[in-house]
């Protein structure tokens, strides 16, 4: 209890504490902490896609997916959610990445971060190729040459087991006809 009094460390939740930068500059990247936070859970939607260059917003609010129940976090003035992906759906696109010094985080693919923006974004309910390209690059705004470095084939083999198929086959459909 002392420590925080003393600035020295601060708490993200109960029994999870960071130390502050008063005692060291390598504090854990907001990404690492959203992994710590609430698990199993890795980063994904607006959050991934923007760190893969896909989507040109800013990103204010660290989006995770999660296969338990949905939660939120403040902390440090950061706001960290958590949305509930089914336990069969979730661990597939999943990647393993280093991004500083001895800090490796769980986030989605490029592919699986925008097969759970489909799925949890509420509305979105594709009918046809020419909607779901309007919704790609008109509504996230990602650029066209992008989407054709997207591994379709695995994309195809998560259809069995993810929420909102028919949507996602066609934004697999329309992306392959580009």
């Amino acid at each position: 209890m002392e420590l925080l009094k003393q600035g020295v460390i601060y708490q993200l939740r109960r029994g999870l504490y960071v130390t502050s930068s008063l005692v060291s500059t390598n504090t854990p990247e907001p990404f690492l902490i959203a992994n710590h936070l609430y698990g199993p859970s890795y980063v994904s939607l607006d959050s991934a896609l923007f760190h893969w260059g896909l989507i040109p917003e800013r990103v204010f609010e660290i989006c995770s997916m999660t296969p338990k129940i949905s939660k939120r976090y403040t902390s440090q003035q950061v706001v960290y959610s958590f949305t509930h992906l089914p336990l069969a759906y979730y661990p597939l696109g999943i990647k393993s990445l280093t991004i500083h010094e001895k800090q490796t985080v769980l986030i989605a693919g490029p592919e699986k971060a925008l097969c759970d923006k489909v799925i949890t974004t509420a509305g979105v309910n594709l009918r046809s190729k020419q909607q779901a390209l309007a919704f790609l690059v008109d509504d996230l705004r990602i650029e066209k040459d992008q989407l054709r470095e997207f591994d379709l084939r695995t994309m195809l083999t998560w259809l069995p087991v993810c929420p909102k198929s028919r949507s996602i086959k066609l934004i697999i459909e329309a992306i392959a006809g580009l």
